[in-house]
């Protein structure tokens, strides 16, 4: 495929998400795509998932916790077979109603025109923080 091909791949996974489109961010992704995300052990949505079930799990996980908003990929890199994006986005942490505001790369790499492995890196410090208060006030 070609660089421009790999990019629109990665902007049909965003419009997706914008629209809350599960089943079509999942019809992108390689069926044992490599999904990972940061944070400790016991922060929920943090660590690596296998396959689109697990994908799915993840969402489920990550809408349970937070609501995203101001979602804004800004930067795409196309480099072969790899599409870098910078963006922000605020999560509001559903148990605290508080708001957090983040800067995060994600990084994809396509094969034949799915996302064989998706990695997000993020500075996750202030929604650890938040969810462990959250937590200890339980």
């Amino acid at each position: 495929m070609t660089e421009q091909q790999n990019l629109d791949v990665v902007q049909q996974i965003y419009a997706a998400f914008g629209r809350g489109d599960m089943d079509g961010i999942i019809n992108l992704l390689d069926p044992q795509v490599s999904w990972m995300t940061p944070g400790p052990p016991d922060m929920p949505s943090a660590g690596t998932r296998r396959g689109h079930a697990a994908v799915r799990e993840f969402f489920d996980t990550l809408m349970k916790m937070v609501d995203i908003s101001d979602f804004v990929p800004t930067d795409f890199m196309v480099q072969g077979n790899t599409v870098a994006v910078l963006g922000t986005d605020t999560e509001r942490v559903k148990a605290t109603g508080k708001a957090v505001a983040f800067r995060w790369v994600h990084i994809f790499v396509i094969e034949n025109g799915r996302v064989v492995t998706f990695e997000e890196r993020a500075d996750v410090s202030a929604m650890v923080d938040e969810l462990r208060s959250a937590h200890a006030r339980v």
